[in-house]
Parts: C-alpha cells; sequence; structure tokens
C-alpha cells in the first residue's frame, strides 16, 4: 500500500509544544507554565450571552462573515481603541479563532513561491502554515539584546523579488516583545516602499503594559496593506469559544471571504453572541485581568533574574522568555529535566524558531500562589545544575 499522506504534510513535525503538554498530563503535581491560554474563567456575563443565544434558538448558521451586530460592534470597537474604520459589511470577518484568521490570510496571499518574511522567535504555527500554502518563509532571528524587536534594516534586507509578505506578531508569543511606535513606522515605510502586504496578528493587543499598543493598520498608509488578525481569546479569556476576526480592504476581505465561505462558512453562532457581549459590555474584565496579569509579571521577571536565568522584561501578551545557559544545558533538555525533577512544565524556546535554542517559555497565566511554588522549584534545580 503506497503511501498516501503529501510530502508538504510528512515534511512538517508535530507541534513541539503539544508534546510537552501531553507529558505532564500524565503526571501529578505539575505546576504548567506551559500553556499559552488565559487560566481566567470567561467572565460569567459573557458566558450568560452564550447560554442565552442557545435559549433563543440560535443554533444555525449566521452569515459567511458573522452576524451583522457583531460586526458593526467590532467595527466601532476597532475605532474606539485605534482610530482606524472598517465597514462592516465588506471589511469584517469573523472567524474560528485567530488561527482561521491566520489560515485565510496565508491562503488568500501566498502563491507558490512566494517569500513571507517572519521575524523569530515567533508563535507556531507561523512557518507551518507558509508552508502549507506553498510559500517561502524567510525568517529573521531577533536579539534579546534590541529586547526582541524586529527592525526596519533587518527587514529591508531580507527582501527579494519573490517576497510579497511580511508576517508579524506583537506583542508576541513566545517572548512577550512590543514594538514602539516609531519602529512600526519604520517598518510601515520599509511596507510602502518595496510594495509588501503585512499581516499583523495582534491577538495580545489588549495585554500591553507600560506602554500603548499600536495598531499596524492605524499607521499612515497602513490601512490599504494591512491584513489585521485579532480575537477575544486572550483579552477576554474565551479561547475555548473559538472566536477571531480579520480586518483588512475590501479587496483582501473578499478573498479571504472566498477561502472562509467554502471552508469553515460561518464561526459558532453561540460564540458570536458571546463575543459582541464581550465587545459592548467586557472592558472592566479586559482591564481587570491585565492588571493582574502585570502583577504576575513582575513577579516572574523578578523570580526568575534572582535565580540566575537571565530575562528580559516583556511589555505585552503573558509569557517571560529567559535565558538557560547557566545551567549548561540547551532549551529542550532544560524543558525535560525540570519536568523530570521538580515537575515544572515549559516549553523550548526552538519551537518558536532555530535561533532560541537557550531559551524557554515561560507562561505566567497560571494563579500566583502556583506561579510562587513554581520558581521555588526552578530555584532548587537551578541550584543542582546552575
Amino acid at each position: 500500500m503506497r503511501n498516501f499522506i503529501s510530502h508538504k504534510v510528512a515534511s512538517i513535525p508535530p507541534s513541539g509544544l503539544r508534546a510537552f503538554f501531553d507529558i505532564a498530563a500524565t503526571m501529578k503535581d505539575v505546576i504548567s507554565l506551559g500553556i499559552g491560554e488565559p487560566d481566567f474563567v470567561t467572565p460569567s456575563h459573557i458566558i450568560r450571552a452564550g447560554v442565552e443565544s442557545l435559549g433563543r434558538g440560535e443554533t444555525h448558521y449566521t452569515s459567511n462573515p458573522g452576524t451583522t451586530e457583531l460586526r458593526r460592534a467590532l467595527s466601532g470597537y476597532l475605532a474606539r481603541l485605534y482610530g482606524v474604520e472598517y465597514d462592516p459589511e465588506t471589511e469584517l470577518l469573523i472567524t474560528v479563532g485567530v488561527s482561521e484568521a491566520l489560515y485565510l490570510a496565508l491562503t488568500a496571499v501566498v502563491d507558490p513561491g512566494d517569500e513571507v518574511i517572519v521575524p523569530q522567535p515567533c508563535f507556531v504555527a507561523y512557518i507551518p502554515e507558509i508552508l502549507f500554502n506553498g510559500g517561502a518563509p524567510v525568517t529573521i532571528g531577533c536579539r534579546v539584546e534590541d529586547n526582541f524587536q524586529v527592525t526596519a534594516a533587518q527587514i529591508e534586507r531580507k527582501i527579494t523579488p519573490r517576497t510579497k509578505a511580511l508576517l508579524m506578531g506583537y506583542p508576541n508569543n513566545p517572548t512577550g516583545a512590543a514594538l514602539q511606535r516609531q519602529t512600526l513606522l519604520e517598518i510601515a515605510q520599509v511596507a510602502e516602499k518595496r510594495d509588501l502586504v503585512v499581516i499583523s496578528d495582534e491577538i495580545y493587543d489588549r495585554l500591553v503594559y507600560g506602554m500603548e499598543h499600536t495598531c499596524f493598520a492605524s499607521l499612515p498608509g497602513m490601512r490599504q496593506r494591512t491584513i489585521l488578525l485579532g480575537g477575544f481569546s486572550k483579552s477576554h479569556a474565551m479561547t475555548g469559544w473559538r472566536i477571531g476576526y480579520v480586518a483588512a480592504p475590501v479587496e483582501l476581505a473578499e478573498a479571504m471571504s472566498k477561502v472562509h465561505q467554502y471552508t469553515i462558512m460561518s464561526a459558532p453562532t453561540p460564540a458570536q453572541a458571546a463575543a459582541l457581549e464581550a465587545i459592548t459590555c467586557g472592558e472592566d474584565d479586559v482591564q481587570w485581568m491585565r492588571v493582574e496579569y502585570d502583577r504576575r509579571r513582575r513577579l516572574v521577571v523578578s523570580g526568575l533574574n534572582e535565580i540566575g536565568l537571565k530575562c528580559f522584561e516583556p511589555q505585552g501578551a503573558f509569557y517571560a522568555f529567559p535565558s538557560v545557559e547557566i545551567s549548561g544545558m540547551d532549551d529542550r533538555g532544560f524543558a525535560n529535566a525540570l519536568l523530570a525533577e521538580e515537575k515544572v512544565a515549559v516549553i523550548p524556546g526552538s519551537a518558536f524558531g532555530e535561533a532560541s535554542g537557550h531559551y524557554v517559555r515561560v507562561c505566567y497565566a497560571t494563579d500566583y500562589d502556583k506561579i510562587e511554588q513554581a520558581l521555588e522549584r526552578m530555584r532548587r534545580f537551578v541550584q543542582r545544575h546552575g
């Protein structure tokens, strides 16, 4: 019997995150600083909105791009936050999480052989999704000396006649880095000069500390060449609802909508009702969770540095990205040994890019007391191996 698996799928390894989650799930007394989702339950009023939607018998498809009410609310939400306006009828698409939004953007834009520039470390799905669509990922290794921020000069050096798009995720998963407005303005100038489409993954836009988030599409001249990806999973603790969105100019939105029609039909109806409640009545929840994440962020960063696991100060998301060089191990050896010896789960940095082999991702979206316990276990571990 011949092998029926396509070469492009067979050539891509499984996610480096899943292996550690699967191992940790079989062990008792594990403190997980691994999985990248809020530990908070979705706020009760948002849950009620989803349940009430079901109670009203809203168990059918919505229109392909999502309910009119949600798209109108989303249009106002983006205008209030960032001063960028989208037509709810033609430029907004409700998706099954930002994962579908990323798939739609790359499918609509990338032809076989097109190059897509990707700063690394980056979310684990970026490179595989480009490859699934026949594109050629061109990576840029960002350094801790630059606070893991990509620069316009780095991007411009990577551009060739085959370059079509720039894919960025800021605030960043896994580093927690956030880009300064001036840096984004310089990147925007390169995108315009070299005629690139920019796919901007801003799922962590509401979780920024000590600075203001700049929406890339709000920069001068960028609205017409930006595909903005966003959602409610991180900001409103709604990962399991699988609800996100794409905002883009008409031509790009229509192309993505075509893929969405044939692939998904529409995002889950009750989840859209919950998202509408999140937009209209969930701001206090966002602010409360952001303050709590900031409290945990300060604990994690100071604790890691005291242990000797050097860590720059992240300004967004809910991740820290410490170096583990003091242990004499690489990232995978460190993560495996820490899990086995102290039952603390972290993610090897190399899961997020080849240049991250001496870093691990530490997620602080977990209870404050558990973070304190995890830091104490990590202290013992580093004392043995440092």
